[in-house]
């Protein structure tokens, strides 16, 4: 089966960071753009973020629309995507709203990891956990959602789990949402982390798009492609 159309979607401060170093989450994004990731997440058929974003910010991860959940229901789609989440280690506490919220989860981790896992997670409903083996390797992940008919995987986060899949070439679209916000601490998560990302730090990804959206600045980048493919 065909893997996923994967698309990365972050908001991020001018310098480049997904939060301060604060105990209270930073809001980057205003009204009308998190509205536009409501809407993306509505036309996905799953959304991924890692072990690390559920442990520190505790997200549903829903379409909050009730227009957009009835447009999927209508079409014969789930009223919710997918909510998939990565941990090698299995440490996910079974009261995060991840696992009580929305519709169907699936969590990918390790053999070792699974059978605690499971036992944990008994009574999350509609949750299924995966064992990959000794790691959580992304491209195992792709191919067993594209085995279960997912075609648009929304990526949420965070920096590691992007930094993956740019890293391995895995993404197919990144949406950056700029907000203007200098958070200025060393200890606060960055977007990305060092990698041997392909190319190098030579290669230029194509713009794809680039608009406001209030005070938000939203770029859509083509990660696998230059604009040297297009002339």
């Amino acid at each position: 089966m065909p893997r996923p159309h994967v698309l990365l979607s972050a908001a991020v401060s001018i310098d480049g960071h997904l939060d301060d170093a604060s105990p209270d989450r930073l809001l980057l994004s205003n009204a009308e753009d998190f509205d536009r990731v409501d809407a993306l997440r509505a036309d996905s058929d799953a959304i991924l973020v890692g072990g690390g974003t559920l442990r520190a910010d505790d997200p549903r991860l829903l379409v909050n629309s009730p227009e957009r959940r009835a447009v999927r229901v209508a079409a014969g789609r789930p009223a919710y995507p997918l909510k998939v989440t990565l941990s090698a280690s299995g440490a996910l506490a079974p009261g995060l709203k991840f696992w009580h919220t929305g519709g169907a989860k699936l969590v990918y981790t390790t053999d070792a990891a699974a059978p605690a896992l499971r036992t944990t997670l008994a009574g999350a409903p509609g949750t299924e956990v995966v064992a990959l083996g000794g790691a959580v390797p992304l491209g195992a992940v792709l191919d067993d959602l594209g085995a279960r008919g997912v075609r648009r995987l929304m990526v949420e986060g965070g920096g590691s789990v992007h930094t993956r899949f740019l890293a391995e070439g895995l993404a197919d679209e990144l949406h950056l949402a700029v907000a203007p916000l200098l958070v200025g601490q060393a200890d606060a998560p960055r977007f990305l982390s060092p990698a041997a990302y392909p190319g190098g730090p030579t290669r230029r990804m194509r713009l794809l798009g680039a608009h406001t959206v209030g005070d938000v600045v939203l770029l859509r980048y083509a990660p696998k492609e230059s604009p040297d493919d297009h002339q």
